[in-house]
């Protein structure tokens, strides 16, 4: 099996994103998995202009940049993949600026003037399923442990999914990654004992991507899961007036 991974972080592999990649082809590649990590960060890619160029007959499904960057090449690997995993840190309540610059470049890769119904009944253009309808996982991180901080990401991807056949495999949001050190300092993550729970669930998915072809919802919870040691937190987390005391204890330390 081949699982390619695109890290979306503006940190590319000093950040955190990369250290959740490689937790999670460490169980992959245990299976026999060929595992390669795409970083965005490292490659040039232009912003799409919307030109709609590569939809004119003589130039159709080509882009103007696509002997100018990098993108052309990431379609490729794309292809000869089983499984992507589109990897990104919250920015501003979304995915980073660099993914959404790179997934905007799909607008090259369909023909706008041929209509389609797709699978799940939608009514959409072509599309290129040799690089976007493949299973894919969306492996997000940030700092807060607020739920909502990641769900523009988990709907815009539910929606890529319906609307270009593309099966979702698992969902895994790693939260609170400031107070563990983002996978880089051990003393934190002694006084947080759960994110090892998390970490060891991100290399079973690995496993279970190989295996089955998809992450159990067992697994994605408990890699999600809270990690603050406050009994009945992801419960307490909802109510202000606990948030409020929290908040005072933060600042009183």
């Amino acid at each position: 099996m081949k699982i390619i991974a695109i890290n979306g972080s503006h940190t590319g592999k000093r950040g955190y994103t990369h250290f959740l990649i490689e937790k999670l082809f460490s169980g992959a590649k245990k299976q026999g998995a060929d595992c390669e990590e795409i970083t965005l960060a490292e490659l040039k890619i232009n912003i799409c202009k919307g030109c709609s160029v590569c939809n004119k007959e003589k130039h159709l499904l080509k882009c103007i940049y696509e002997e100018k960057d990098d993108v052309a090449m990431i379609f490729n690997k794309m292809r000869e993949a089983d499984i992507i995993i589109y990897a990104t840190p919250v920015y501003v309540f979304n995915m980073s600026g660099l993914m959404k610059i790179f997934i905007d470049r799909i607008n090259a890769t369909g023909n706008s003037n041929e209509f389609n119904l797709s699978e799940s009944g939608l009514f959409f253009h072509h599309i290129s399923k040799d690089i976007y309808s493949k299973p894919f996982v969306t492996l997000i991180c940030h700092d807060n442990f607020e739920n909502e901080m990641s769900k523009n990401i988990v709907s815009y991807f539910r929606t890529f999914s319906k609307f270009m056949d593309a099966p979702q495999a698992g969902t895994i949001i790693r939260r609170s990654g400031k107070l563990t050190g983002h996978g880089k300092d051990a003393e934190k993550e002694k006084q947080y004992p759960k994110i090892s729970e998390s970490y060891k669930a991100i290399e079973l998915a690995g496993k279970e991507l190989v295996t089955t072809g998809k992450i159990s919802k067992k697994t994605q919870k408990t890699a999600s899961q809270d990690i603050i040691p406050v009994p009945f937190f992801s419960i307490l987390k909802n109510f202000s007036i606990f948030k409020k005391k929290a908040i005072e204890k933060i600042k009183s330390n």
